[in-house]
């Protein structure tokens, strides 16, 4: 199946139909809970490379309200602590739309982007060739009164480039008192005697303590972390040892007072981990965040105008919607559309189609003293409850059947949904629970809804692509890329270069198609326990060969390589699903409520599989792929983090990010090294040979819709002109 390469083009008569009801339903002020839109700034978009459409960009905030006594916001946690005196609650958001100049070019679809982090986000040369509008609104409300300096900070204006931020009201008691509670903040692999912030990931912990008090609070050192949560070495400081202050050796202990910063007596200790527990004040109500995205998204694809008469800069221009989001931004829309908010205030669906790439949870943000920020290392919520589509039962968390679908599908507005992931999420974002439940003993079926296509073998995002980047001593890397996370380590292999680019080209291709026309995508393709996706491999006997096993070396039969350790991946390497108990007021279907436990006790450690691989350690089971199809190497989605500056997590996985082994070149060098893979000259004898199977798996590719012609003429180009047995 070969997916069109031409612009879907909308009959008139759709799209006056689509835009007349949009009128009819949406003109009234009452129902478009954005109130008003300010624009900042409008700029011409500089031309991609091959771009054939004028495009202008348009940057602003907008202003909404929301009934907290309507059922589809009421399931925002504190929603009531966060009313201004009428009753209702109110918050600015941020957004850029990028639209063609000319919007009788406009092709009737609307992506809408979920940034991450509050990173600017365009969307690309092909969508804008298609004549596609995009739109990127705010939705993470923490970090908001810390630092200005952070990605998600509130400014006074929005301007095209910038980042993006939604100020959300701050929880109140009743009586107007501060809401208080214990939170958990994590300092690694710093060392010296200067002050240290409480990150995550690379934004400051963003509540404060309720006093500088340290006989209120709890500092302790841990010399290690076991993957199943296991603490070791754990030592308390006391208080008397450190302090909420600034210091460094010009300002030493005990610095000066800073609700912000730790100092510690004597410096910080590299080989240490040290983690507070303190009372902090003033949660944000971080659920306004989905309703913020919700409304911006109903605003721009339906609404003429504001209450106060502003324009909607592509109103009667959006028949079609796709919510689409990356990593963190993708576990935002699962946690969206689990919740029910892909249904508005006037109870219509709002996007047609769901794209959460590379995101294999829910995000961890309604519930009061949520840390979105975080990448889910020891302690950060985020696999609580379903995180299938399906309902499915949990037996082994002991919580009743539910599916991220089941709101949807009572009011009937679910989106067609895409997800597509690579191996590091099975690794370290604690995928396949999605795929088999908690216990690991059966496939979840997919609704007609959804498409599921896996990556084999690829990091997170997909690497650098190409061929020489996979050569030693041509475009391979010399160092180990950064690990992701709270200043977590580097990684002992180069970087994993296959790629997702022109897999995902494909699969926007279709996906658009499915959405606007109908036509359905290629039929999902993803590892499973039966066998019967994925490359459905047969034993002697006949039966279906599992693509799932124990995450594993034996279990996967992975081979012994040099340059790793012999026992790599052991069964305590990966990064397990745990059962966090968060107390009784926490609600662990839908992740909301009010944890109670910092940090959280592990009740249970939840069952890993991960693909098998082939005899070079390659994965099995995913969509056809020309590098991994065209070996030059292992390509694997893990990393082995090293010693060096940031020794804590030494030897363990490298958080989410993949590395290579190449082959060797010859049969000699092989030997040499007692490589049991094939070298590249056994394999493809010379040059052209390599070409030739490159050519092979790029057409098998194309045959099969995951790979445009375009993008195989340029592969194969690409591999002529490498230096692949050169």
């Amino acid at each position: 199946m070969k997916p069109s390469h031409a612009r879907p083009r909308l009959k008139a008569t759709v799209i006056a139909l689509v835009m007349s009801g949009a009128l009819a339903t949406l003109a009234l002020p009452t129902q478009a809970r954005v109130t008003r839109i300010v624009i900042d700034q409008t700029q011409n978009l500089a031309a991609g490379i091959g771009q054939t459409i004028a495009y202008e960009q348009i940057s602003g905030r907008a202003f909404g309200e929301l009934d907290p006594r309507d059922p589809l916001n009421a399931i925002i946690q504190d929603i009531e602590l966060g009313k201004d005196a009428d009753g209702k609650v109110r918050y600015v958001a941020s957004f850029v739309i990028t639209k063609p100049k000319d919007l009788s070019q406009a092709s009737g679809l609307m992506w809408h982007d979920v940034p991450n982090r509050g990173s600017p986000i365009t969307i690309n040369v092909a969508e804008r060739n298609f004549g596609d509008i995009g739109l990127a609104s705010a939705w993470q409300g923490d970090n908001a009164a810390i630092n200005a300096n952070n990605g998600t900070a509130v400014r006074p204006t929005m301007l095209v480039g910038g980042r993006h931020f939604v100020q959300v009201p701050v929880a109140r008691n009743p009586d107007g008192s501060a809401v208080t509670g214990d939170v958990f903040g994590r300092i690694v692999n710093r060392s010296g005697v200067d002050s240290q912030r409480l990150i995550v990931q690379t934004n400051p912990v963003p509540y404060l303590p309720a006093t500088l008090d340290t006989a209120q609070a709890r500092l302790v050192t841990r010399t290690g972390e076991l993957q199943d949560g296991t603490a070791l070495g754990e030592v308390v400081v006391p208080g008397s040892d450190w302090a909420w202050a600034s210091c460094s050796a010009a300002n030493p202990f005990p610095g000066t007072p800073d609700p912000n910063q730790i100092c510690v007596k004597g410096g910080f200790n590299p080989s240490k981990l040290y983690m507070v527990t303190y009372k902090a004040k003033d949660p944000y109500v971080l659920g306004v965040g989905f309703a913020a995205w919700r409304d911006v998204g109903q605003f721009f694809k339906t609404a003429v105008a504001d209450d106060i008469g502003t324009p909607n800069p592509v109103a009667q221009r959006v028949a079609y919607s796709i919510a689409r989001g990356n990593s963190q931004s993708g576990n935002f829309l699962r946690g969206w559309l689990h919740l029910g908010f892909n249904q508005g205030e006037n109870r219509a669906q709002v996007h047609d189609g769901l794209w959460p790439i590379i995101a294999g949870r829910r995000i961890a943000l309604n519930f009061r003293w949520a840390q979105p920020d975080g990448v889910l290392e020891l302690y950060q919520a985020g696999s609580e409850g379903p995180q299938w589509w399906h309902k499915f039962p949990d037996t082994v968390r002991g919580l009743p059947p539910a599916g991220i679908l089941d709101r949807c599908a009572a009011t009937k507005t679910c989106p067609k949904v895409v997800e597509h992931f690579g191996s590091a999420e099975v690794w370290a974002l604690k995928l396949t629970p999605e795929w088999v439940g908690t216990d690991a003993k059966n496939d979840i079926p997919l609704p007609a809804n959804v498409r599921r296509y896996y990556i084999a073998s690829s990091t997170h995002g997909g690497g650098a692509g190409g061929f020489d980047t996979s050569l030693p001593g041509v475009g391979l890397p010399t160092t180990g890329p950064n690990c992701p996370g709270n200043n977590f380590g580097t990684g002992t292999l180069p970087a994993n270069p296959v790629p997702h680019t022109q897999t995902v080209n494909a699969i926007r291709v279709h996906f658009r198609n499915w959405v606007m026309n109908g036509t359905l995508p290629p039929d999902s393709v993803y590892p499973t326990l039966n066998g019967k996706k994925g490359d459905g491999t047969k034993n002697s006997t006949g039966k279906n060969v599992p693509d799932l096993v124990e995450a594993n070396k034996a279990a996967m039969g992975f081979p012994t390589i040099p340059g790793l350790r012999a026992t790599v991946p052991e069964p305590d390497f990966i990064m397990p699903v745990l059962d966090y108990d968060w107390g009784p007021d926490f609600n662990y279907t839908d992740a909301s409520g009010v944890p109670t436990n910092a940090p959280p006790p592990v009740k249970q450690v939840i069952k890993m599989l991960v693909p098998r691989v082939d005899a070079d350690g390659n994965e099995v089971g995913g969509v056809p792929n020309v590098l991994t199809d065209a070996p030059l190497g292992t390509y694997l989605g893990w990393n082995i983090t090293a010693v060096g500056a940031r020794p804590f997590h030494q030897g363990q996985i490298c958080n989410y990010v993949g590395g290579m082994v190449p082959f060797a070149k010859t049969k000699a060098e092989r030997l040499a090294s007692g490589d049991p893979r094939l070298s590249l000259e056994e394999r493809y004898v010379n040059h052209a040979g390599y070409v030739a199977a490159v050519q092979r798996a790029a057409a098998n590719a194309v045959a099969r819709g995951f790979l445009l012609q375009a993008d195989a003429d340029v592969l194969v180009a690409a591999a002529e002109a490498s230096q692949v047995l050169k």
